[in-house]
Formats: structure tokens, sequence, C-alpha cells
């Protein structure tokens, strides 16, 4: 993982920051015993509480309940409740289920409903049944520890082939503060907002209003740069509880402390994009496509953001294949006013950085190099635009036989 200066890595996910407990189990929503399908996450008091959501028409069902709840309480919360294998989406009783499962978390704990944030992932148009996950909520709260959010993790994965956490620890005004999270995604991933189910933890104390900014503001950056295959989920979901349990004088302005806090979101979520886009549904290979030199930050994202999701170029990544001519296709497309004649590309990864092209035109190259740079299993487009100072990352991953096999059965 990149090392940003005064931030550390450390282990623990969404359970990471002081006073975050988190459990997961089969309750049999997934037939595989051996999988995980229903998450819990419970701070020791109550969060201040922002979130962003799917920009999809269609929203799933637990979406439309955690917003309310997020809008009668101002923003706290104490807990999440999450599911896999069915996304309780495009249903007609999906409102009175998902709010079920906030209520039955709530007795559980001895809280109200409303501080209970909800989210499924999973098949669309299923009926999601309560019955199972009302007779283990029980076992699941009593279950809850410290160090659970492996347990979590797991529970929320869906497609995903590996687990998805990133937490790190920071200093303001002399406190040691923690920020984490868990994510899961694998496919359905497509700009904008968000493109998973993500949930960020933190014992800093800010107020929810300063949480909404950094977090609208880090979307941009990270989330909404991850393209996987152009669909847009309809459970996007990412949230950022912070419980102040770290000590720090709660930041209600902007400034050192809020700068601080930003770029450990950032950190975070920025770690758990790449995670996501190199665990592409059937992915062999993580592209990350950085734009320079551009006027404005939104042309960079813009441009990046074409390129990752352009499937021919996708697909000539998979074939290690160093068709640099689907890059400035794609780069040409971009809805944004630039000068074409200006534009660099470079191919890059472990093996080293291969030009090929420069002001707008190709360049000669060893095609025997470019097999081999493209052989490994991260590769970076460095795209120049000699316009301006702004630069922006896009995320995504090539297009694999395997990504058709797995959609192709993807209810069975």
């Amino acid at each position: 993982m990149e090392q940003f200066k005064g931030y550390t890595y450390v282990d623990g996910g969404v359970c990471a920051a002081k006073g975050f407990q988190a459990n997961g189990l089969n309750c049999g929503l997934n037939s595989d015993k051996n999988k995980n399908d229903l998450a819990l996450v419970v701070s020791d008091c109550l969060c201040n509480t922002a979130a962003v959501y799917t920009t999809n028409k269609v929203k799933g069902a637990p979406i439309l309940v955690t917003k309310k709840h997020l809008e009668v309480t101002g923003g706290k919360t104490k807990a999440v409740i999450a599911n896999s294998k069915n996304a309780n989406t495009c249903n007609a009783d999906g409102e009175e289920k998902a709010s079920m499962m906030a209520s039955l978390t709530a007795k559980q704990l001895g809280i109200a409903k409303e501080e209970v944030i909800v989210a499924s992932t999973g098949v669309i148009g299923q009926i999601l049944p309560i019955e199972p996950i009302a007779e283990h909520m029980e076992e699941l709260v009593k279950g809850l520890s410290y160090d659970g959010n492996d347990k979590a993790t797991n529970a929320i994965m869906t497609t995903d082939t590996v687990p998805k956490q990133v937490a790190v620890s920071f200093e303001v005004d002399g406190v040691i503060c923690t920020l984490g999270g868990m994510a899961k995604g694998s496919g359905m991933i497509h700009p904008n907002m968000a493109t998973t189910l993500n949930f960020v933890t933190t014992d800093m104390a800010i107020s929810v209003e300063l949480i909404a900014k950094a977090l609208s503001e880090v979307t941009k950056i990270t989330y909404n740069c991850l393209s996987i295959d152009g669909d847009t989920s309809t459970n996007d979901m990412v949230c950022v509880m912070a419980n102040g349990l770290a000590g720090n004088a709660e930041i209600t302005e902007e400034g050192n402390a809020y700068e601080a806090f930003k770029q450990a979101l950032y950190i975070v979520m920025m770690n758990m994009t790449k995670m996501l886009a190199k665990d592409g549904e059937g992915a062999t290979k993580l592209i990350e496509c950085t734009v320079s030199k551009a006027k404005d930050l939104d042309t960079a994202i813009i441009v990046a953001k074409s390129v990752i999701r352009s499937p021919l170029f996708k697909c000539a990544i998979f074939g290690e294949d160093a068709n640099w001519g689907r890059i400035l296709c794609a780069v040409g497309y971009a809805e944004a006013e630039f000068d074409i004649n200006k534009v660099d590309v470079d191919l890059a990864s472990a093996k080293g950085v291969l030009p090929v092209c420069r002001n707008g035109a190709g360049v000669e190259f060893s095609e025997e190099f470019a097999k081999e740079l493209l052989s490994e299993d991260e590769i970076m487009v460095n795209i120049t635009l000699n316009e301006g100072e702004a630069t922006a990352k896009a995320w995504g991953c090539d297009l694999t036989y395997d990504y058709v096999k797995i959609n192709g059965d993807y209810r069975s």
C-alpha cells in the first residue's frame, strides 16, 4: 500500500477504531454454511454519521430506510446491520423488511431502530425472508467482539474473492485517532455514487456536517472513479460513523484537524477502491489510469474514467496487447474540452515504463517489451494533457472470459 506521511496502517478494519464491535454469521440466506451472510457493526456510544448512496433511480429498500433514519436522528447512529445473498430491491415488501431488520437489531441492542443503518446486497427482485435474520439476531449480538471485523467483512461478500479492509492511525492535536473500513464489491460497479457497500468507522470526534463534506469530496475522487463493468448498482452505499472515543476536541470547522480526518478518509477509501477494482469479477489485472496536467480536476476525472471504462481497452489489457489507439479513442470521446494534439500516453508496470504516444501521435516501441510490461497484474496508464496542473486517478480491471461466466449464472 502507498505510504502517507503521518499515517500508519493498522489491522482491524471497522474494529480498528476504539469502541467498535462487529460480528458475522451464516443465518441461512446463503446455502453455503461456510459463508457468512449476516453482519453487524456496533459502536459503544452514539456516532455522528453521514452517508452517500447510489444515483440509480432504482434504489434498494435498505437505502430508503437508512436515509429516513438519518433524517430522523439528525445523523446519529449506533449500529449497522447488513446481509448478503439478497439485495431486497424491487420488492413490494422491501421497505417493511428493511425496517424489520432495523427493529430486530435495535431490540437486541436496546436502542432506537432509527439508530440502525440497514444494508443489503445480492440478487435483485427476490423476496427477502426475514425469518432467518430474526432467528439469528440474538446469536449475532451475543457474538459481538472488538476483533470481529473479519467475520463481518466475510458476511457482506458476494462474488468477491477476497475480503477488503483498511485502517490507519494518525495524530490530531496530540491525540491518536484511528479510521478504518470494510467494503464489498466485484461486479455491477460503476459511478456515480457510490459503487458498492462500504462502511467506515472512526473514533475521532467530528461533526455530522464535516463528515458529510469530507465524504462527498473524497467519494468524488475515489469510489466515483471506479468502474468494473459500466453498471451502477441499486444498493450502493458508503457510510461513515464517528463515535468520538479517541478524545480529541470535536472538529466543528475546517482547519488542520479537519484536513487530517479528510486525508485519513481518502487513504482508506482509495485503498478500498483499488481492492474493489483488482477483485472485479473475473479480473486478472488491476488498471490504474492517472491523468495529469489537466486544466482542472473535473477534466482530469472525466478523461481518466473514460479510459478505465472502455470495454475495448479492458479487453486489450486482458490480452496483454499494447493497443494504445484504444486509449486515445477513449480519451477522444471523453466529454471534456482539451487539445488532443498535446496528449502524451505511457504504459507502466513493475517491469518499467513504455511511451506509446506523444502529442497525440504514436511513437515506435518494442512489442516484445510491451508484452513483458503488460504481463504484470497491475497496469498503469499515465496520460498527460499538458494544459494545466490538475491530476486525477481512476481504477478498473481487465474484461475477461470469466466475467461472462460469472454473470451468466449469477442467480444460481
